[in-house]
Order: C-alpha cells, then structure tokens, then sequence
C-alpha cells in the first residue's frame, strides 16, 4: 500500500528554519521531520512512498538521491570517481518524487498524485507531523467500515496550563495537558481511491470543499487516536519535539535503531 506525503508547503510561521528548506526537511535530533513520519510508517511495513514536492522541492530530492551516501562509510576512488558505500541505516523503501506546484492547494497535491497512487486504497498525512498511533489498526479500521475515507481524529495538546476551579481555588493546574474536549483532524488517512473524484483541482483544499462533501456523502470516518500526536506548526512546536526527542523517549519513536 502506498502512502502520500504533503512536503509542499512554505511553511510561514516557522520562517525561521523554512527560510532555506521546506518544513518537512525541518530537523529534528538531527534529522528531517519526514525522515521521522516515514520511519513511523516503514515500522509498519508501508515503504512505498509518494511526496509531493512544492516549495523548495529541491531540498528534498537532494537528501533522497544523496540518502545513502549521506549515512553510510564511503571509499571514494578519487581517478575513476568511483564510490563503494559501506554500512549504515540504508532502509528498502520506494520514495516517488513529485512536482506538484509551487502555488497548489493542498487538494490540488493529492489530486496530482493520482498517477503515482494508482487504483488501490492508499495512505496519506502531513510532512509536519508525528504521532504514535497504531497504522495496522487504522487500516483495519478503514477496512471494517467500508467508506471512501478514514482521518485520525487527536485531541490536540494545550498551548497553556489546564486550571479546574472549586470557586476561586485552583482545585487542580495541569501543565500544559491534552485537552480534554473537542477533536480535531491529526491527518493519517487512509482513503480510497474515489476520493480524487472530490477534488476539482489545483485551487482546492482538501480540508474544505472535499473532506465536507465527504461528510455529507456519509463517506468520512474518523479513528480516534488518544495517545501522542504533535504537528510543528511553529518554533515553539519544534522545540518541544526536540526536547522530547532529547530525553531518549520520544513517544513517536516506536521502531528499533
């Protein structure tokens, strides 16, 4: 089963990292982001990949092409050019690299990769965010219920400390909890494939005019993840999976070294 990633965003709000690379390629303990999201999926066994490429796509093509070389000991024949690269993490996985516009929606994306996703049910999710949730039971889940579309509904985490008052005391303070109330759209779907036939084009985005039609259609269902999820919208998000990462638990981390 393939899976598609969104890669082509400019990524405003974190501009202090996006100004030279497209967000995905953010790092993370050394590391691009979708490096991370991609690990999560391979753990699970879906290595056949399709990124859409937007903003900066260049950045991305660059790191695949030089991936192993990158990550592996190297003897370099320096007379013929020659290159033997030796050891390191160089995982079997399939990445399909697509130019989908600089200006594309993110509908418009999805809908360019119809070429690379083909006729079968498919994978897809952001490339700015991780989460620990178990893809082996979405997709057991999407199978189950025989819709066009399954999203992974999160409760996302508190930008503030959670109060509960018995009055004017503070009976309980929760620093920064996931909310308790209210879902939203953690990305990692799983869609089948007449979910192209919602998008219009380049100037549609998935979030609105599809996923509603969606809705309506009684065609949209949602898996409710309760555990992890973080996106990396801004610094503030990029330092806290950092730290996360830092401690040697980072809870998106569930495949072995």
């Amino acid at each position: 089963m393939k899976v598609g990633i969104l890669a082509g965003g400019v990524g405003t709000r974190l501009v202090e990292e996006t100004e030279v690379k497209p967000k995905p390629m953010v790092e993370i303990g050394g590391r691009p982001i979708l490096w991370h999201i991609m690990r999560h999926y391979a753990h699970f066994g879906f290595k056949d990949f399709v990124v859409a490429l937007g903003y900066k796509g260049e950045v991305i093509k660059k790191y695949m092409v030089d991936y192993s070389s990158l990550n592996s000991n190297l003897t370099v024949k320096l007379n013929t050019g020659r290159v033997d690269i030796h050891g390191g993490y160089r995982p079997d996985w399939t990445v399909d690299l697509v130019d989908t516009g600089m200006a594309t929606l993110t509908g418009g994306r999805i809908k360019r990769l119809q070429p690379y996703l083909g006729d079968e049910t498919f994978m897809l999710t952001w490339g700015d965010g991780v989460s620990d949730v178990n893809l082996t039971d979405l997709l057991e889940f999407h199978k189950k219920h025989g819709k066009l579309a399954t999203l992974t509904a999160v409760r996302p985490p508190a930008r503030f400390g959670h109060l509960v008052f018995n009055g004017d005391q503070v009976a309980q303070f929760s620093e920064k909890p996931q909310t308790m109330e209210g879902w939203i759209n953690g990305a990692f779907f799983v869609l089948e494939p007449e979910v192209f036939d919602y998008i219009d084009g380049d100037d549609t985005q998935w979030e609105k005019e599809p996923m509603e039609r969606l809705a309506a259609d009684g065609q949209l269902m949602a898996y409710r993840h309760t555990s992890f999820w973080q996106c990396m919208d801004t610094l503030r998000d990029k330092k806290l999976l950092e730290e996360l990462w830092h401690t040697g638990k980072a809870p998106w981390k569930i495949w072995e070294d």
